[in-house]
């Protein structure tokens, strides 16, 4: 049977059925979203893919609306070198061969976007590396040597058709790529990737995005739009895997009492079949994976953001800290026995005078060779955030040390405690910056890999 029929068959089995399937418990609700011909919609995706994945379903309804659409792509994908090799049939070796699967990738997604109804000329690429986009965010910003793609090996947009050709790859050009296209755009509505999904692009996606829309809405160019995050990459989530359009696409498992409020749009028959035939216009990624992309064509679409962590100043005196419990996004087991990779038991902030204090608990005490990293990430509107400090806090084999991107830097202005399974940073708000906000997120890795990773959260300091 082909691809076709059995769609049909599935969607018909569904509307007449559907009402008996116990998979499909939940009741479908109005809209939470609603679109009128007055907005702008700007979907912002890390890779070609993503906006088909996590938004095609509000894509469809926007246009339904009158509402303009617009697609911004970070990246072009070109670093899934697997990917490459089960499309082309031959491993591919050559810099400029995962060039040219940038080039197929936003195709692709020129030609899902067209059926869906946006023309090309509103998919905009930005260029920038695949798998490198939250490595720039944290090391590589003003007057330094431009970061090398990982299997591309170039320093700067290497895409005739992206915004700006030959911009080298450092923070402030993704952030004033991003600044230029919604401040010429003017969007009501953003939806972008989510700051607590797996994928490092994705997570970056969310930074760039939030620090360009701060700074426009600063510059007084924009009216804040409303901001949908959905998410796409989380452990063992979605299930059961495959093309399931009588299920529901639930709450991933640990984000139920995380303080987002979820919105669950619902899609209709056509809108899930719609979704379904774009997803089929990115071959590349569908024989790497076929039963993945095709997973989220389901009856509704998930958006949501954490809520921003307001934090009140304490007295330099008090011994008691408030804290705000950012920790209750709790993970599900690991399918692996061993919960190595699952170690922050709680992380939590305070402000403490003129300091920013960090406490990590952990579910064991941590060898040596696990190394925890801590980002802290200011924002302050009177200062360039190029020019803002941008602080790692490491501790592990070589003890603990303090970076400003990628320079070593005096850690002695900071107070460190390490107590059985927890970590205490006592961060000066100077060192900082004296930021307004700050975007923070804590990980542990062994050596260069990641192992557990909390999701970035924005903590804001009246």
């Amino acid at each position: 049977m082909n691809n076709f029929l059995k769609k049909a068959l599935v969607l018909f089995v569904y509307m007449a059925l559907g009402p008996c399937f116990s998979v499909a418990a939940e009741t479908v609700n109005e809209p939470s979203i609603k679109f009128s011909s007055d907005d702008r919609v700007l979907v912002v995706a890390p890779h070609p893919d993503d906006e088909t994945i996590g938004a095609s379903g509000v894509i469809q309804q926007a246009i339904k609306a009158g509402a303009k659409v617009k697609i911004c792509l970070l990246t072009q994908g070109e670093n899934n070198e697997f990917a490459f090799i089960v499309y082309e049939h031959r491993i591919v070796l050559k810099p400029k061969e995962f060039l040219r699967l940038g080039e197929v990738r936003r195709r692709e997604t020129v030609d899902a976007m067209h059926l869906l109804g946006v023309a090309p000329e509103d998919v905009v690429s930005l260029g920038y590396p695949d798998y490198g986009t939250m490595e720039i965010f944290l090391k590589y910003w003003g007057d330094v040597k431009p970061f090398r793609s990982m299997l591309a090996r170039v320093r700067k947009v290497p895409y005739p058709e992206a915004l700006s050709p030959g911009a080298a790859y450092i923070g402030d050009n993704i952030l004033a790529d991003l600044k230029r296209v919604i401040e010429a755009y003017k969007p009501t509505m953003v939806f972008v990737t989510h700051p607590a999904d797996v994928n490092r692009d994705h997570r970056s996606t969310y930074l760039f995005t939030r620090i360009a829309l701060w700074d426009l809405e600063n510059e007084r160019k924009v009216e804040p739009p409303l901001i949908y995050p959905y998410i796409i990459h989380v452990q063992a989530w979605p299930v059961p895997r495959g093309y399931h359009p009588e299920l529901f696409l639930d709450v991933p498992p640990g984000f139920e009492h995380s303080n987002i409020n979820w919105i669950k749009q619902p899609l209709g028959p056509f809108e899930i079949g719609k979704k379904y035939d774009a997803i089929l216009e990115y071959p590349s990624q569908i024989k790497y994976a076929p039963r993945y992309l095709v997973t989220f064509v389901r009856q509704n679409e998930l958006f949501g953001d954490f809520p921003m962590v307001t934090l009140v100043k304490q007295l330099a005196s008090d011994t008691e800290l408030v804290w705000s419990d950012v920790s209750t996004l709790k993970k599900p087991k690991n399918r692996i026995k061993s919960d190595a990779d699952n170690h922050f038991a709680g992380t939590f902030y305070a402000r403490q005078g003129n300091y920013l204090v960090v406490k990590l608990k952990l579910r064991r005490s941590m060898d040596k060779e696990f190394g925890i990293s801590v980002y802290l990430m200011g924002y302050n509107r009177t200062i360039p955030f190029a020019q803002m400090p941008k602080i790692s806090l490491i501790f592990g084999i070589n003890g603990f040390h303090v970076k400003d991107k990628k320079k070593t830097i005096s850690s002695k202005e900071i107070i460190f405690i390490e107590k059985d399974k927890e970590l205490i940073f006592k961060v000066p708000l100077a060192l900082l910056g004296n930021p307004e906000r700050i975007l923070s997120s804590a990980k542990t890795a062994l050596y260069d890999l990641t192992l557990d990773e909390t999701a970035w959260r924005t903590l804001e300091l009246p």
